[in-house]
């Protein structure tokens, strides 16, 4: 009885594919040599682009992490418009302002046609309450967009209807009135309300 199971085993053992091969479907196994794990996972950390990551973070609510991500791609790749741009809307969401502002306004100088800078650095400055600068914006975002964006429409309409709240764009509400002085001659006075 035995003798059966040792041969039953031996031939259990030959139907194997030996470690490091690839066995069925082309998976590794287990058996697989040090330098061919060390290699598998370098070529896993190239094909990550940490950019796209950084998207999936941002659109996950980890605006922090995708931060991370993006400086990252940028001592990987190389600081760019779209690096730009990302690092800018993620220092938007982390109520960073300024900084947007200052990161997507370098974007713009690497590309003045970039539409995600211009909506974004539109919507720092709104929230800065520049919003005749911010208009501006939104009207380039729109133009490079071609009107497709129903977001940077919106964004757009938001903007002008506050500057027309003032009357004066992004400076003070002012009284003007008229001193006279003199015989024919008058004074323009600008008072802030």
């Amino acid at each position: 009885m035995q003798r059966y199971l040792w041969l039953g085993l031996v031939f259990a053992v030959a139907g194997c594919t030996p470690p490091g091969d690839g066995g069925r479907n082309g998976v590794r196994d287990m058996g697989a040599g040090p330098d061919q794990i060390v290699s598998q996972r370098a070529d896993v950390a190239e094909a990550v682009d940490g950019l796209v990551v950084g998207h999936r973070l941002m659109a996950a609510g980890e605006y922090e992490l995708a931060l991370r991500a993006y400086y990252r791609a940028s001592a990987e790749r190389g600081v760019n418009v779209d690096i730009l741009s990302a690092i800018g809307s993620a220092n938007l969401r982390l109520g960073r302002v300024q900084q947007a502002e200052q990161v997507l306004r370098r974007a713009l100088e690497q590309d003045e046609t970039f539409v995600p800078a211009h909506n974004n650095l539109g919507v720092a400055l709104g929230e800065q309450g520049k919003w005749g600068e911010a208009g501006l914006h939104f009207r380039n975002a729109f133009a490079f967009d071609g009107g497709r964006s129903s977001e940077i429409r919106e964004n757009l309409r938001l903007a002008i209807e506050k500057t027309q709240e003032t009357g004066y764009g992004e400076a003070e509400a002012h009284q003007l009135s008229l001193v006279r002085r003199g015989q024919g001659r008058f004074l323009l006075l600008d008072t802030p309300l």
